[in-house]
């Protein structure tokens, strides 16, 4: 629940949440356990590639780690609402550690093969399943409804930041020092992220867990967000978003290769440029006093990304091409703070886990525009697949808006 009550220090927002034991503790763990979640990644791709010599099997691990979003992010929503959610995040962070320390010992062994990559992103992609609906609602209350839009803000801009250094992190522990030592690593911070949920002291109302009464809970949950048109439209967005437009990652190295003749630096460049405009727009949000808690805010954030994928293959030259997705990274900024601050400030308390659990289900559709995207790229090039799927989505967010904004 928001602590609104509690005292907190006069000034800036960035000064109330850096003075605030409980928030730093909690956006410790996601920077901690995201930048892990990247090196897993990106330590597995490449492995399962040079085991295998198949694009499609490093795709099959990489939806593995997605699976459990879309099959079970309601469900973990609920949950979330009526088990202890600090305990339920120490017990993932556990069980990733024991996972990660296991990939390392079949290393080291030299018996590991790609499957038990995938059974591992498989239990990452369960843990991650509930860290929206627990850690991102933690976070949320601990900074409370005051500082909400500048705490998420934060977080986010910690994800970006991790979803840049993370997979650069990974490929030099990878050429460096192996496999071995990048899911080693991946399980000491994971432990470390456990100790620092243990100090986690947030006040939460629970209700006996009722196995039967799960599914009831999520539809509860879908019937929320049907009365409230600002938390529609956040699921349409998220929905659209994962599906439409960040599906492009998959085929930039292949966007990059054939627009630019690009070189891996070069790719790596472009692959980080949407990121990167995304971080620093978090860092002007996190200091800023004040962001609007506003649907339309979150849509044209949306619709400023997805126009820059549509005009980036016109782009004649690489430069023009970074600097059109960093642009396109002011928008993905604003709908991932957007994204988490509207449902815990506009869904009732006792409904938010349910709501952001259902807000994971959407970002669990994210393979679905993945394989459309890839297809597309197959069969027409990345140079007409990129726009072909950012006007399917500005079709989407159009209607999102009429039936939000009309009103």
């Amino acid at each position: 629940m928001p602590r609104d009550d509690a005292p907190r220090p006069a000034g800036h927002p960035l000064r109330r949440l850096l003075a605030n034991p409980d928030f730093l503790r909690l956006w410790a763990v996601g920077g901690l356990a995201n930048a892990m979640r990247w090196v897993e990644t990106l330590v597995a791709a490449v492995f399962t590639f040079e085991a295998t010599g198949s694009a499609l099997a490093v795709s099959l691990v990489a939806v593995m780690r997605a699976l459990p979003m879309l099959l079970a992010g309601a469900v973990a929503g609920a949950v979330a609402e009526v088990l202890d959610r600090r305990r339920l995040l120490m017990a993932g962070q556990a069980a990733t550690a024991a996972g990660a320390f296991a990939v390392a010992a079949l290393a080291v062994a030299g018996r590991l093969e790609v499957w038990h990559l995938g059974a591992a992103a498989l239990l990452g992609g369960l843990v991650w399943t509930g860290e929206m609906a627990s850690r991102r609602r933690m976070a949320s209350e601990a900074a409370g409804e005051r500082d909400v839009v500048q705490a998420v803000a934060l977080d986010s801009m910690t994800a970006n930041t991790t979803r840049m250094l993370g997979p650069l992190l990974g490929g030099l522990l990878y050429q460096t020092l192996g496999l071995a030592a990048a899911f080693a690593l991946a399980g000491i911070c994971h432990l470390a992220a456990l100790a620092l949920l243990a100090g986690v002291r947030l006040p939460q109302a629970r209700r006996r867990l009722r196995p039967r009464r799960l599914l009831a809970d999520v539809a509860d949950g879908v019937r929320v967000v049907r009365r409230f048109p600002v938390l529609r439209a956040v699921i349409g967005v998220t929905v659209a978003m994962n599906v439409f437009g960040f599906c492009v990652n998959a085929v930039m190295p292949a966007f990059g290769s054939a627009a630019y003749a690009a070189s891996p630096l070069q790719i790596g460049v472009l692959t980080a440029a949407e990121p990167a405009g995304a971080l620093l727009t978090g860092l002007v949000l996190a200091a800023g006093r004040g962001v609007p808690l506003s649907a339309a805010l979150m849509i044209g954030g949306c619709v400023l990304f997805l126009l820059c994928l549509l005009l980036l293959p016109l782009m004649p030259a690489l430069w023009l091409a970074v600097a059109v997705l960093m642009l396109g990274g002011v928008g993905t900024a604003l709908f991932s703070a957007l994204q988490t601050a509207l449902p815990v400030t506009c869904a009732p308390p006792e409904a938010r886990s349910r709501v952001l659990g259902l807000v994971t289900t959407c970002i669990g559709m994210g393979p679905a525009g993945v394989l459309a995207i890839g297809a597309l790229a197959d069969a027409l090039g990345p140079g007409r697949a990129i726009p072909l799927m950012a006007a399917a989505g500005l079709a989407m967010l159009a209607g999102i808006a009429w039936r939000t904004l009309r009103r």
